[in-house]
């Protein structure tokens, strides 16, 4: 536990870090960067480029602040965090290094304003935060279906969408130093879950690593993910270009164990009353379809909103998919949004969703502020609206 100094010394400086803590943390990745390089194996660059990892890290910077004395009250976003760390296999020995360039962050961007006190009080701040990550991060790690990155040969490659390209994979199963041969009959999949690939792409200097969603649970013909090849806004995606583009049926991908807490409410899958609400946009539907999928084996006469929005028809992903799906639910809307058809969704429109009701939303960043300001602006609860973005999730919270 943080001394009473520390505590007082930190949340004093809150609301220095409401108005620089993006700056400090922009100041702490290009240090960090220069000083290890290494570390451009595990971050996303892209995230990086578009300021989406500066502003996750501020907000938990900024809800560490705050909550320093009770950090259990961050246990939901640690979780979160957590299961994207242990993905990337983000090692106890990383942390020191991350709290060092972090504090000196600190004294670059505040100057002399960062007095003694205050570097020291961070430097244990830090240290108490760090320990918290690192013990729910061993919990993981023990119960991580294999250790490390396992070799996956790849059984099946369609195409789901003009964009979307949707990956089986069955373990190659060779021995090696730190795994045990993958037995796909044992594995226990859940919807929503996503796997961590990692590539190595000719075309750029370090190694990169990805999360991309499940769209089955079920593992009996092997692991299922998509992947939406990235080339908007002037942008072309490293790795899923390289996905679409040089991988096919009998190649070799690199995968950590499923991960992530983005999942049906189980008490709720078996009960018939609450409504199910799907909402996702483009690639979004990729957990949001496993979850489709969970519920109507479990419970087909639960009722079900099915709301679906992208581009246009071509764009429209696992379409043949779902409809066979909600063919076996016995009370199912179903919602079609195609913008390039001027359709809409809007709070306007989701002010005619059911309430109260179990909701669950994926896509773009954008997409997902729009979505979540929409339903909190409709009285829909924080406890029955969960989420996913396609990106780091704390640039969503609000601490």
């Amino acid at each position: 536990m943080a001394s009473a100094q520390t505590l007082e010394i930190v949340k004093a400086t809150v609301p220095v870090l409401e108005e620089h803590g993006t700056a400090i943390t922009t100041v702490f990745y290009k240090n960090m960067f220069n000083g290890h390089p290494e570390l451009l194996d595990i971050f996303n660059e892209t995230n990086q480029k578009l300021g989406r990892q500066q502003t996750a890290l501020a907000m938990t910077v900024l809800a560490a602040a705050k909550h320093l004395e009770n950090l259990a009250t961050l246990l939901p976003q640690v979780t979160q965090i957590s299961h994207k760390h242990r993905a990337l296999q983000i090692l106890p020995e990383h942390y020191p290094i991350v709290g060092t360039h972090l504090i000196g962050a600190i004294k670059e961007v505040l100057g002399e304003a960062a007095n003694d006190d205050i570097i020291n009080a961070w430097t244990e701040a830090y240290d108490e935060i760090a320990s918290v990550f690192i013990q729910v991060e061993h919990g993981m790690y023990e119960q991580e279906m294999w250790q490390g990155f396992a070799p996956f040969k790849i059984t099946e490659k369609v195409e789901a969408a003009t964009d979307i390209a949707a990956f089986t994979v069955v373990p190659v199963n060779a021995d090696s130093a730190n795994n045990k041969p993958i037995d796909l009959s044992k594995l226990k999949l859940s919807a929503g879950q996503y796997i961590t690939v990692k590539t190595d792409p000719t075309d750029s200097d370090h190694i990169a690593l990805r999360h991309y969603s499940l769209f089955s649970a079920n593992s009996d013909k092997g692991i299922q993910f998509a992947v939406r090849r990235d080339n908007r806004n002037e942008h072309n995606g490293l790795v899923s270009n390289y996905l679409h583009d040089q991988l096919a049926v009998g190649d070799t991908v690199l995968l950590s164990a499923p991960a992530g807490d983005f999942e049906l409410t189980q008490d709720l899958v078996e009960q018939n009353d609450m409504p199910l609400v799907l909402v996702s946009a483009g690639v979004g539907v990729t957990p949001i379809l496993s979850m489709l999928e969970a519920q109507v084996a479990a419970n087909p006469k639960r009722p079900i909103v099915w709301v679906y929005a992208c581009q246009n028809q071509e764009h429209h992903a696992f379409n043949n998919k779902v409809n066979a799906l909600l063919e076996t639910a016995e009370n199912v809307e179903k919602h079609i949004f195609y913008f390039e058809s001027g359709q809409i969704l809007d709070e306007a429109w989701l002010a005619n969703l059911p309430k109260p009701a179990d909701i669950y939303v994926c896509g773009s960043m954008p997409f997902m502020e729009s979505i979540i300001d929409a339903l909190v602006s409709l009285d829909h609860g924080v406890d029955s609206v969960h989420y996913e973005p396609f990106g780091p999730k704390m640039s969503l919270e609000l601490a």
